[in-house]
């Protein structure tokens, strides 16, 4: 009768996966990848760009032709070549803001925010990531398109009373001032979609935080508007690229604090609700 041995075989051993710690550093470099993977990001980024190089030379020659058949509209009597360089600003900041609601929102409407979620349990490391790198993109961008608007449309405006150049006092402060201000816009755009959730909502708040109220401000009494007018969103960022102000207007760096105190209001909103609600 033969014997049978058996031999024990060897437990299979499977290699252990790496663990890959969650750093800040790597959660920056995954929102870059997401936001470059988006063709709206190159379409809006686009578009910002364009309103702002484009609207910046119609306004330059518009004064141009004025000043040469002697016809100068009232709006443009204290034009100069950065207040006329820079007319695309409030075109170029709704371009940029909603990209900003984008970011945001439109990992709500797809889902894809609960994968981003689960990959980074904290959340809030999400939220700065986000409102950084878009920050910074829409900082560039608006920067950017400033110079190239300035620098073609001084060109226009050459032998007019508007010419200006870079060596004029202040000049560059209000480029450095109108890409800041726009970069920051990105910014509240990327808080409003994460603390609204929703594209349209994001958008419409944008949209009439930019846009609307300062025109309803102007149906309030006069006195009242002296005091309101120049501490909303759009009137404060406006102080911190306007190259003169008035009596009623804020100071760059008083209009500079104030805008930082709305973006820190609408990001302070976002991480609330971030971290107090599902997903």
């Amino acid at each position: 009768m033969s014997t049978l041995t058996a031999t024990a075989e060897e437990p299979r051993t499977t290699p252990a996966r790496p663990v890959y710690r969650v750093t800040g550093r790597r959660v920056l470099s995954s929102e870059w990848a997401k936001l470059w993977s988006l063709r709206s990001t190159w379409i809006t980024l686009g578009l910002g760009l364009l309103f702002l190089v484009a609207f910046g030379l119609i306004s330059a020659s518009h004064y141009k032709s004025g000043i040469d058949s002697g016809h100068t509209d009232r709006d443009f009597a204290d034009a100069t070549a950065v207040s006329l360089s820079l007319f695309g600003t409030n075109f170029a900041q709704l371009a940029l803001g909603v990209l900003g609601v984008l970011v945001t929102a439109g990992e709500y409407s797809t889902g894809m925010i609960r994968s981003t979620l689960a990959a980074v349990p904290r959340r809030l490391p999400v939220l700065w990531s986000k409102a950084a790198v878009f920050g910074l993109v829409a900082l560039v961008v608006g920067t950017i398109g400033g110079f190239v608007a300035f620098l073609i449309g001084s060109g226009i405006v050459s032998g007019t009373p508007a010419a200006m150049s870079l060596s004029h006092a202040g000049v560059l402060r209000s480029l450095l001032g109108a890409g800041l201000y726009l970069g920051l816009v990105g910014v509240v755009g990327t808080a409003l979609g994460a603390l609204l959730r929703s594209v349209a909502g994001g958008i419409s708040v944008l949209v009439a935080t930019l846009m609307l109220i300062p025109g309803l401000i102007s149906l309030l009494p006069s006195s009242w508007q002296d005091d309101i007018s120049p501490y909303l969103p759009s009137n404060a960022g406006e102080a911190m690229f306007a190259l003169t102000h008035d009596s009623t207007a804020l100071s760059p760096g008083a209009g500079l604090l104030v805008f930082l105190g709305w973006t820190a209001l609408a990001l302070a909103g976002a991480a609330y609700r971030l971290t107090r609600s599902d997903v």
